[in-house]
């Protein structure tokens, strides 16, 4: 399956589509070769309002003109949707993506809620495609009619991070690292944070963030094994701060290998790793999944944010570290790779693997 366009699209919901990862995949979705928003979905508040009066928009594009004047639904399950996007915050996605699943509609949601579920993908496609056979499972286990299930993109931090351990891990093996990370304002949402809070400041705290990156970090990275994944066995140390940066996530990493490596062995691996997206040429799809930089300020979010569409991980400033063997700097855009986009490079890969059903 090539990234050409696909007539008639799949028809998709965007559930939670006036938000901040919302608008993300709206935006995303607006030129999509296989998708095409047929169902706007959001809370009682903006239910029956056009588009572009429910959604105070965000982004540096104008609103899809194709998608302005639509009126935006409820979170009730419509069954003649091909597959839903969502955005939810996990306070209410529990409820409304199962019962999504359960009208028969396959759900690749952005939330918490099912992440670390043993019967839910946590996916990473260039990493971890195998997991997508827990779906069988999850069908027989919550009695799921149709085409209906649940597919997870982790958590944002953990995405940038998990993309460059990914390679190390299968040449190298990983003994134990540690990450802290410097992520930006809108992984909180609009009006996430007062601008008196984090103008000019730093908060050393984001409530669960640094658990999520210790938990789903290993199940992502972890083995598909007789139906189950087995969660990897490196040891994983999260500190996570809030700066004064719109968009996209700065991690430092520290890392101890298993195996013996040189410098070069890890940019190499670094560099040149590539994944089933990349051999499928799915739309959403970066070129290279790991940009590796050289320079000795390098990556910054200013200049490098967008790289690869904004889908992949940035690396630089790779070098030795004193206390474990290796630390390097890592960049990712939090609502494109790490939600929207990360959630629809998900749906690519599921329909190239035919998990939508012969039908579509």
């Amino acid at each position: 399956m090539t990234s050409t366009r696909r007539e008639p699209r799949l028809k998709v919901a965007v559930l939670g589509a006036t938000g901040a990862v919302g608008q993300r995949f709206i935006d995303l979705l607006s030129s999509h070769p296989w998708f095409e928003v047929a169902r706007l979905a959001a809370s009682e508040r903006s239910a029956g309002k056009r588009y572009q009066d429910a959604c105070r928009w965000r982004l540096g594009t104008p609103v899809p003109a194709e998608i302005a004047t639509e009126i935006v639904q409820g979170m009730e399950p419509d069954g003649e949707m091909d597959l839903a996007f969502s955005a939810l915050g996990a306070s209410v996605a529990t409820e409304i993506e199962m019962a999504w699943a359960n009208a028969g509609v396959p759900v690749f949601s952005n939330a918490r809620s099912y992440r670390l579920e043993p019967d839910v993908p946590l996916l990473i496609p260039e990493i971890n495609p195998e997991h997508l056979g827990l779906i069988e499972k999850q069908r027989k286990f919550r009695e799921l009619p149709g085409r209906g299930f649940i597919v997870t993109n982790a958590n944002c931090s953990t995405t940038v991070l998990a993309m460059a351990l990914a390679p190390l891990e299968r040449i190298f093996g990983l003994r134990r690292l540690s990450v802290v990370t410097l992520q930006a304002i809108s992984g909180a949402g609009y009006s996430g944070l007062p601008s008196m809070e984090i103008l000019g400041n730093v908060i050393p705290f984001i409530a669960g963030e640094e658990e999520k990156m210790e938990e789903e970090t290993q199940k992502i990275l972890g083995k598909f094994v007789d139906g189950a994944v087995q969660p990897a066995s490196m040891t994983v140390s999260a500190q996570v701060n809030r700066v004064p940066v719109f968009d996209g996530h700065t991690e430092s990493v520290s890392f101890e290998t298993t195996r013996p490596a040189s410098l070069d062995e890890i940019r190499d691996a670094l560099a040149t790793f590539r994944g089933e997206p990349q051999e499928l040429d799915l739309p959403s799809a970066p070129a290279r999944p790991v940009v590796v930089l050289n320079g000795p300020d390098r990556p910054q979010p200013m200049l490098d944010l967008y790289l690869e569409n904004a889908m992949a991980t940035i690396v630089g400033r790779l070098r030795p570290c004193p206390v474990l063997n290796f630390k390097m700097t890592l960049l990712g855009h939090n609502t494109v790779r790490g939600a929207a986009g990360g959630s629809i490079l998900n749906a690519e890969l599921a329909m190239a693997r035919g998990l939508f059903g012969d039908d579509l």
